[in-house]
């Protein structure tokens, strides 16, 4: 996973009031849990909304007095109407054990449906996973090149090593749908047999035409 670093600065109060002070200030109160003990702080918002507003997952180093803690995001509220970061939960993360995360999905390549008139559907943006640090990717890759109108990629159908998929293995994750006008692979191909056998066709009848008048023009001679 990509690596970030923060720098948070620890609350004097735990309550609403504080909170809500916080905001006005332009600063996100946050927690570390999963620990020994829960860490209260709070990051300025600019530096959250880096983190927040990207298709990117970040494996977090989170600087708060004097202590550094490894952490993931885990869970954040937004404000329904402009959209400021409200509270941040960070889940701390301990060597050697798996920790549960959203790892984006990279889709690598154009599929052969898109390519014959299809049209692509991504279901899913992120697919939630768990792993030991060490083994989760910066994202979860798939190759849609040789996908063919109504082929499916299926959560079941992935395989990260050293990764487990928690999203229902029957969760399709990207399709090549229908669309107007789409043709596929095997609709082409039998067409294109279709035409040379009627080029074909035509071809023997010229010929018969050919060979029927040549004894007429003799007969006359």
């Amino acid at each position: 996973m990509k690596q970030l670093s923060l720098s948070g600065s620890p609350r004097e109060n735990v309550g609403k009031k504080d909170a809500a002070e916080l905001r006005r200030q332009g600063k996100v109160p946050a927690v570390i849990y999963g620990g020994s003990d829960q860490v209260h702080f709070y990051i300025n918002e600019i530096e959250a909304r880096k983190m927040v507003f990207t298709p990117d997952v970040y494996m977090l180093s989170i600087e708060v007095d004097g202590k550094t803690y490894k952490a993931v995001l885990q869970d954040l509220q937004i404000h329904p109407v402009n959209d400021r970061i409200q509270h941040m939960d960070f889940m701390e993360v301990v060597d050697g054990k798996p920790v549960k995360v959203k790892l984006p999905v990279a889709l690598h390549g154009q599929a052969r449906g898109v390519l014959n008139g299809g049209r692509l559907s991504t279901l899913y943006r992120k697919l939630s996973v768990t792993g030991k640090e060490t083994d989760l990717p910066d994202a979860i890759d798939i190759d849609i090149a040789p996908l063919r109108i109504g082929m499916k990629v299926r959560v079941g159908d992935l395989n990260v090593p050293g990764v487990t998929f928690l999203d229902a293995e029957s969760s399709v994750v990207v399709a090549v749908r229908a669309a107007r006008g789409a043709m596929d692979d095997e609709e082409e191909e039998e067409e294109g047999e279709g035409e040379e056998g009627a080029e074909g066709a035509e071809g023997a009848e010229g010929d018969g035409e050919k060979k029927e008048a040549a004894p007429a023009e003799g007969g006359e001679g």
